[in-house]
């Protein structure tokens, strides 16, 4: 494997970050005040082309590879959480499970303005009684001529109130001999009749970031909207979490690097008993150890970032690469908070946000506990990846362009 980045990647990083340096930092803490989104975000992000960084040119996209999503992730969390879980659900959730799994129809008529930014897109698989376990969804989708009829509820959705479309796992099939196997995955116009949104609030962390539910009652979705074959909702479901997983594993270390950054400016400049902080041992090792988790952080994301554009299955390594990224950034921003001080427990200096921001990522696309069973699955060979009927596509810049 090379380890080094191309000038198109470091073109990504320089690009991104200047967008989230320059026009968001100045403001975002103010936003997560408020509890609201910059209404500028969306639009600037889809001018820049981040909407689209993966998708082929012909489609819409920037036709780049998943290291440079992962870079762009990194880049944009490491200002906000926030930043990033639009390039999660819009990106990860929506449009690569649309190029992995979608018609050539389906693709040029919905693929492309997502790619370009014209409509935003999210995914909605969490309800209220269901999380990590998709076997026990309760949202129905029955068949009605052409189209068919959706009835539930959604919750915990990033983008529900912003989006246009939503990746829409449902229950077709409450006969089927295993829960998983009656699933189906639908794109949903979120302007349809019968469809009921809003905004959720007092959020422990993301504040700045748009998140709600979606109620569907006798919504009429056409079949031909259907992502995959009936009963392959769960298969679509878990390939998009490969792709939002590693979305969240890469905006992780970049909280990292920020809780890292900023920890080093506060102790050079903090001095106690005589010296600076940063000269004190118990201090250099707190640093020390975000230093060594944002290495290994960024190597997991990469090595997975890498394994994608080789079109190879990569639920193992995406899924090591989130738990170990977002249990490293919690603890990287709990110890940026001890490092300042009183000052940390005070939103006068960002790390008490990384704290609450980072918390959300060890629950959502998939806790860590389950991350966790995932792995021992694997370590115990009681897992193994089967072909999927629709790889990944891999990336191939020729074909791309």
């Amino acid at each position: 494997m090379d380890f080094g980045l191309s000038e198109e990647h470091h073109m990504v990083q320089r690009m991104v970050r200047d967008f989230a340096v320059k026009e968001v930092a100045p403001t975002i803490q103010e936003q997560d005040r408020l509890g609201e989104m910059d209404p500028q975000v969306l639009p600037r992000m889809a001018e820049l082309g981040i909407l689209g960084i993966t998708i082929p040119l012909k489609y819409g996209g920037q036709g780049m590879d998943y290291i440079s999503l992962g870079l762009a992730c990194e880049e944009l969390e490491a200002v906000d959480t926030s930043l990033r879980v639009v390039i999660s659900v819009h990106n990860g959730l929506t449009c690569l499970t649309l190029l992995q799994w979608g018609t050539e129809e389906q693709k040029n008529k919905f693929l492309v303005p997502l790619a370009q930014g014209e409509k935003i897109g999210c995914g909605a698989f969490t309800e209220p009684g269901a999380g990590s376990d998709l076997s026990h969804l309760q949202t129905t989708g029955k068949i009605d001529g052409s189209c068919y009829i959706l009835n539930g509820e959604k919750m915990w959705i990033s983008l529900a109130t912003a989006a246009d479309y939503a990746v829409v796992t449902v229950r077709t099939n409450p006969k089927a001999s295993k829960a998983y196997q009656g699933l189906s995955t639908f794109l949903v116009d979120l302007h349809s009749p019968g469809i009921s949104r809003g905004d959720l609030h007092g959020k422990l962390g993301v504040r700045a970031g748009s998140t709600g539910w979606i109620a569907f009652q006798d919504v009429r979705v056409p079949a031909e909207n259907m992502i995959g074959k009936e009963g392959e909702g769960f298969k679509v479901t878990m390939s998009a979490f490969d792709s939002g997983r590693y979305t969240v594993a890469a905006g992780a270390t970049g909280l990292i690097g920020a809780a890292l950054d900023a920890s080093k400016t506060y102790a050079d400049q903090r001095k106690a008993f005589g010296e600076k902080i940063s000269d004190l041992q118990l201090i250099k090792a707190k640093i020390a150890r975000m230093s060594l988790d944002y290495q290994a952080a960024r190597l997991l994301y990469l090595k997975a970032g890498w394994m994608k554009n080789k079109g190879l299955r990569n639920t193992r390594e995406t899924s090591a690469a989130k738990w170990y990224a977002t249990e490293a950034s919690f603890q990287a921003a709990s110890e940026a908070v001890q490092i300042h001080g009183a000052y940390g427990y005070s939103d006068e200096y960002p790390v008490e946000r990384y704290l609450r921001n980072a918390k959300g990522a060890m629950i959502y696309e998939g806790s860590n506990e389950i991350q966790s069973l995932i792995q021992a699955d694997y370590a115990l060979e009681r897992r193994q990846d089967k072909k999927l009927r629709k790889e990944s596509p891999p990336y191939d810049h020729e074909s791309w362009t």
